[in-house]
């Protein structure tokens, strides 16, 4: 498919270009759903509670829509695409390049889940597995970049990508009355990067990061993108080491602050998605959800607060009990 090749630059991450982003890309992914809810239904009382559902986009997480935008706003060469990923970035470009016909080459770490890794595969993407973090697959990637002349898909740190993801902030508004504020789980930062330029200050909006990998965090208290640790139970989607170059100053003007959640507060979010709404997310989508139940972030009384279920690429069904015989009319 030819590309329309729209030049973008670094300087042109605002609301009219994530407008012309999602005006292009709208046919190729969903308009993910809203929950509306009262805080008491997670035990929190006196707040409202919007979440968006963005694990049911295209590909089990948001990344689907910085993958279509750089593949539509891009030249692509017929070598095709490489990108590396912790795993939902690169189920992401495997599967627009799959709706595009474009070959494509993911290197993900070890730490990628299983789950992620049959995503990719599925879509038809080449999958390489190499080294045990994100870090080491962006690595190999560029490497392969130069022998081979693919063009890579940054997960976070590109222009393209953070108009995509900016395009959550935009559909998020239309869909819900206006927010007081909006958690945002943190990796590389692409999406609270989008999502703050989108807002530029309309909505406060307030990053979460796993206690185990606090890359924003740790580049607001240094004033620039510095390496943090890059572990814990979401290491394999909020764990890529420092956030970008390019949302680093957006998050500066636009994100209030940034809270930090232990693995044990994402696990219990995870369950609670489950047991209150029968919602599976990945311990990365549930990250915004748990700074909420484990106190971190107190709403005020009547305060309408947006949480962004962000990622659903988990092993959820335990498929060898479909092989099991039919037990249920003895």
């Amino acid at each position: 498919m030819q590309s329309q090749n729209i030049q973008v630059t670094p300087y042109a991450i605002d609301q009219e270009a994530i407008r012309r982003a999602e005006h292009l890309i709208r046919k190729h992914i969903r308009r993910t759903p809203v929950l509306e809810l009262e805080g008491s239904d997670f035990g929190l009382n006196g707040s409202a509670l919007v979440l968006k559902l963005e694990l049911l986009q295209h590909s089990g997480s948001f990344k689907a829509r910085g993958a279509f935008t750089n593949l539509l706003m891009r030249k692509v060469p017929t070598v095709g695409v490489v990108a590396a990923s912790g795993g939902n970035h690169g189920a992401a470009v495997a599967f627009a390049a799959m709706k595009l016909t474009i070959p494509a080459k993911i290197f993900v770490p070890t730490v990628c889940s299983p789950a992620k890794m049959d995503r990719i595969r599925g879509y038809g993407a080449d999958l390489v597995i190499t080294g045990e973090r994100y870090a080491d697959a962006l690595a190999a990637s560029k490497a392969w970049t130069q022998e081979s002349g693919a063009l890579p898909i940054h997960a976070y740190d590109q222009p393209e990508t953070l108009l995509g993801q900016g395009t959550v902030g935009l559909e998020l508004e239309g869909q819900a009355p206006p927010l007081d504020t909006l958690l945002v789980a943190v990796g590389g930062g692409g999406l609270i990067g989008g999502i703050a330029a989108w807002y530029c200050g309309r909505t406060r909006v307030i990053g979460v990061e796993p206690e185990a990998a606090p890359t924003l965090y740790r580049a607001l208290e240094a004033g620039r993108p510095v390496d943090a640790e890059a572990g814990g139970v979401a290491a394999d989607s909020l764990a890529p080491r420092r956030v970008g170059e390019l949302m680093f100053p957006i998050a500066q003007k636009y994100v209030e602050r940034v809270l930090l959640v232990p693995d044990a507060a994402i696990l219990r979010a995870q369950a609670a998605l489950w047991d209150v709404l029968r919602v599976v997310a990945e311990p990365g989508g549930a990250a915004a959800l748990a700074v909420l139940l484990s106190g971190g972030y107190k709403p005020q009384p009547g305060e309408r607060v947006g949480v962004l279920v962000c990622g659903g690429n988990t092993t959820a069904v335990d498929f060898t009990l479909l092989s099991k015989p039919d037990c249920s009319a003895k």
